[in-house]
């Protein structure tokens, strides 16, 4: 059995999907692509048994096939053979791959196709549309913010809700917390689930930035994603997700407004000099003045700025982690940020200056406490 393919396409459309191959599978066949030939369209699947991905794409040949050949020495073979038509044949009875070039012959051994792995089916109830563009940039502006800890199963992937005629995206690691609404999703059902970081990774990495289509659909265990020749099945996480509402402060009668490239800027500086283990700046505010420190007692390091902000509030003093604190500022795109606080041991709220249309964003971080106060 035979199939010709060009090799940079093949290449590429394995590396789209590979991300969801593990290391130390737990299985050996986990470490394989699934080739499944059908009407002269090669499909390719891989799997962890948590998170699948497959792409589809034309070759020639004129014999449908079924093989699981293994991914490293593949993707090495192809990466180091020039663009060109290569040659597959197969033997089944053995599971033997020869791919041949204008260069020579490479023999290896695959394994059985009926050993893969059963892919779960999409016979989902539930199902919505939403942009490619707005799916992406809600996982990359959520994800950062959630946790790793394994005894918390709950916080380590993204949280989405989804009502009528908008979709809430939220995550948090119990220190800071991200919330993304958007209002151009239409989901037509009132559901939750949680999603698991790896899939939205391999999601934000795969997902056209563009208003392509996606299309999700999704059941008790499993969220189905499909977009392009592209498809993602992930196994939801099954745990209760924590009552987030409850921990953002509503009333917050001190607002500063502040512009964000410069107090980012400030702020990544002055860590420098703060304690590597606590990452603690104290940002003090006094009318129109915001000053940041930072300092390291054990190494006599310290470090202090000023910046011009438009504060309407009561005096504060207030400590934050800097790691936290940036990787925030960094997933606002507004000229301008708006802090909101309420006193030293309440969360700040930090939004932007503006919303992007249809969308709301939130994000909180937990105060430190600073020394001499209580």
């Amino acid at each position: 059995m035979k199939f010709i393919v060009n090799t940079n396409q093949l290449l590429h459309k394995l590396q789209s999907v590979s991300g969801t191959i593990v290391s130390k599978p737990v299985i050996p066949i986990l470490d394989h692509f699934l080739f499944d030939i059908t009407d002269k369209k090669l499909t390719i699947t891989c799997t962890d048994l948590e998170t699948t991905m497959s792409t589809t794409m034309d070759v020639q040949s004129e014999e449908n096939v079924r093989i699981a050949v293994p991914s490293k020495m593949c993707m090495d073979t192809l990466k180091a053979l020039p663009n060109q038509p290569v040659t597959f044949t197969i033997s089944l009875e053995k599971n033997a791959i020869e791919l041949k070039s204008e260069f020579g012959r490479y023999k290896l051994i695959g394994q059985n196709a009926d050993d893969f792995p059963k892919i779960p089916e999409s016979n989902a109830d539930n199902s919505f549309n939403i942009s490619s563009e707005v799916l992406s940039s809600s996982i990359a502006q959520t994800i950062f913010s959630s946790g790793n800890d394994e005894l918390r199963l709950s916080l380590t992937g993204v949280y989405v809700q989804l009502f009528k005629n908008n979709a809430v995206f939220v995550a948090t690691d119990a220190n800071r917390l991200v919330k993304v609404e958007r209002n151009d999703v239409n989901p037509g059902v009132e559901t939750n689930f949680i999603l698991p970081k790896k899939a939205l990774n391999l999601l934000k990495s795969n997902l056209p930035q563009d208003d392509t289509s996606t299309q999700v659909d999704f059941n008790e265990s499993n969220a189905f994603f499909s977009f392009g020749d592209i498809k993602l099945i992930c196994r939801l996480i099954d745990e209760r997700y924590p009552d987030y509402q409850a921990v953002i402060p509503q009333e917050n009668p001190n607002k500063l407004t502040i512009d964000r490239n410069e107090f980012l800027n400030s702020v990544k500086r002055i860590s420098i000099f703060g304690n590597k283990t606590t990452n603690q700046i104290n940002i003090k505010i006094t009318g129109s003045e915001l000053t940041i420190h930072a300092e390291d007692l054990d190494l006599s390091n310290e470090a202090v700025e000023r910046l011009g902000c438009d504060y309407a509030g009561e005096d504060m003093e207030i400590g934050f982690n800097s790691r936290l604190l940036i990787e925030m500022l960094q997933n606002i795109n507004t000229p301008e940020i708006i802090i909101e606080l309420s006193s030293p041991s309440r969360a700040g709220i930090i939004l932007p200056s503006k919303n992007v249309e249809n969308e709301n964003l939130l994000m909180l971080l937990m105060p430190m406490m600073i020394a001499g106060n209580s």
